[in-house]
């Protein structure tokens, strides 16, 4: 490729409203251009390393015996409605009518179409285990897209979806998704983490995150250094930090504790360790029978240091559709404004959930259930009553111990750019998708399901790889792998001779290479080169060619490398295969 045939648009200065390095970097470098809210054209540069992208998960997935094919991108609702995600997606789901009024949605995923075409092909356990794959356009209605291609609206996936006649089957499915999604990663050349993961809206029983390590990471990631364990902040367990609860030392004591309605102002103003209080979260679950509504109110206590992990809060046994109080149901059921409550005197009946750490706490802090009041050395037993049900119910901290008990856990930032799932029977049952056993019998698929998001590969590469010039692209995804830079290549016919040969060897060694005849400044055009993130480059100059060399400059070198001209091919090569 020459670059005065190929379109190249860099700016000086990235747009006022992109945020994050890896947008600003992918705009000034030109690889995209925003049309709308969360919508952007994919310029020639940055196709190019989605292309690279979708070659190497189309390989990996075909080595692992996936099947390609290409859903729809409109999809009918009556699919959605048989699995009933077409009420619970809400807003996030695109959707639109025909000209007759029927109703479609603009696909952000595609487990129903793909149950739907397998429900009508698949009738024998003979004809499993299958795993069929697309890389297809998505569209989910984000309420704030932002940060580019890391959270837009539309945007490119590959997923996969196994299917086996039973759960061991499936199991193994999953192990061979998870070990292609490996491989996909380290040909990236990406540093990543796949952690245990809570499987959300899409249901299942098992799944395992993929991200890519930056700074920068929306996701928080929790591993033991010293084992294998890794799992993300919602899924990661958390074990009480005392393993017994301590005898009582102090008495019972109801202290004013005037306009202190947190935990933090509490520990301030009564000179003790925020690690000594315990805060109330008041929930409330709705239940309709008959046209009636009923309410069951829980109380949940966490040490006054600790945070709340919501999904962990979902999967406590009636809990799943929970939402937090209101005042007025505070004030009748605790009797008190909020900031003030505890598990002392409620005036009404309510089920205490604690913190497994808060289960095995001794003369602890809380509230009083009477504004401005707490309550000091409260004490389980004695003064309120045990726990209704004691579950994990919090994030965890650096320095937590591990669950697997090979040490503790230590935290860091992550991309999440795939999702592998274990869907088990959810979608096969709601959408009576069957086939015949050994026995003759219909028996219900086992699912999986297998996400990597393509375009939001680009954003994490650079937010794991860029410096104050612009990008470091990995070579595996890199537009260009080599670009040649001549130094006054329409004036003077040695150099353009040396070029001309270099850039014939190249691509015939099968070299992904860019030559800039755009006669640009030298310093203009390394810059324009170092922005954009090409990994190698050779500057072809007078001078060295009188001495026999060329000048080589890896991305992330600080200096130039004189290389004999007669060996630059195979060098190049050689880096390039590091």
């Amino acid at each position: 490729m020459r670059a005065s045939r190929f379109f190249i648009s860099t700016l000086k200065e990235a747009p006022s409203d992109a945020e994050i390095v890896s947008h600003q970097l992918m705009m000034r470098a030109g690889m995209i251009k925003r049309l709308g809210s969360g919508i952007y054209t994919y310029m020639p540069m940055g196709l190019r390393v989605i292309r690279k992208v979708e070659a190497i998960v189309r390989e990996e997935m075909n080595k692992a015996a996936a099947i390609e094919l290409l859903m729809p991108l409109v999809q009918p609702a009556e699919l959605w409605q048989e699995t009933g995600r077409w009420d619970k997606m809400g807003p996030e789901l695109l959707r639109l009518k025909d000209r007759h009024g029927r109703e479609f949605a603009f696909q952000p995923t595609s487990e129903e179409v793909i149950t739907d075409v397998v429900r009508t092909e698949i009738k024998s356990y003979r004809q499993l285990p299958l795993n069929f794959y697309h890389i297809q356009t998505k569209f989910r209605d984000e309420r704030r897209p932002r940060f580019g291609l890391m959270r837009g609206r539309e945007f490119t996936m590959k997923d996969a979806y196994s299917f086996d006649r039973d759960l061991a089957g499936m199991q193994a499915s999953y192990k061979v998704m998870f070990d292609a999604y490996t491989a996909i990663f380290t040909r990236f050349g990406l540093k990543f983490r796949a952690v245990a993961a809570d499987n959300g809206a899409i249901g299942g029983s098992g799944s395992h995150e993929f991200h890519v390590i930056a700074s920068t990471g929306e996701d928080a990631i929790v591993y033991c250094p010293s084992s294998d364990y890794a799992a993300n902040m919602e899924a990661a367990e958390a074990l009480p930090l005392a393993a017994a609860r301590a005898a009582a030392t102090a008495a019972l004591s109801k202290t004013a504790t005037p306009d202190a309605t947190k935990c933090e102002q509490v520990a301030d103003l009564l000179k003790l360790p925020l690690s000594q209080t315990v805060k109330t979260i008041a929930l409330t679950v709705e239940t309709e029978n008959d046209g009636k509504v009923s309410k069951q109110y829980f109380m949940l206590l966490l040490r006054g240091d600790h945070e709340l992990n919501e999904v962990k809060v979902g999967k406590v046994a009636g809990l799943a559709n929970h939402r937090f109080s209101t005042e007025a149901e505070i004030l009748e059921v605790y009797g008190c404004v909020p900031g003030y409550l505890g598990p002392i005197g409620t005036k009404a009946p309510v089920t205490v959930v604690a913190d497994r750490t808060v289960a095995n706490m001794a003369d602890f802090v809380c509230g009083a259930n009477e504004a401005g009041f707490h309550f000091t050395g409260a004490n389980w037993g004695r003064d309120a009553a045990e726990p209704s049900v004691v579950a994990d119910l919090r994030n965890v901290v650096e320095g937590d111990a591990s669950p697997d008990g090979k040490g503790v856990l230590a935290i860091e930032r992550g991309i999440e750019v795939g999702h592998v799932f274990q869907l088990g029977t959810a979608y096969s049952e709601a959408m009576k998708a069957t086939f015949l056993d050994e026995n003759g019998k219909p028996a219900p698929l086992q699912m999986g399901c297998y996400g990597i998001g393509i375009t939001r590969i680009l954003g994490a590469a650079i937010e794991q790889n860029f410096d104050d010039k612009g990008i470091i692209w990995p070579t595996s995804l890199a537009p260009f792998e080599l670009v040649l830079c001549p130094m006054g290549m329409d004036r003077s016919e040695m150099v353009k001779e040396a070029t001309e040969q270099l850039y014939a060897q190249a691509r015939e060694a099968g070299i992904d290479v860019i030559l800039d005849d755009r006669g640009l400044r030298p310093g203009g055009m390394f810059a324009d080169w170092e922005l954009i993130g090409v990994p190698h480059r050779v500057v072809i100059g007078e001078r060295g060619l009188k001495e026999g060399n060329l000048e080589y400059q890896g991305r992330r070198d600080s200096e130039a490398t004189a290389v004999p001209l007669a060996d630059i091919v195979s060098f190049i090569k050689g880096k390039i295969a590091q």
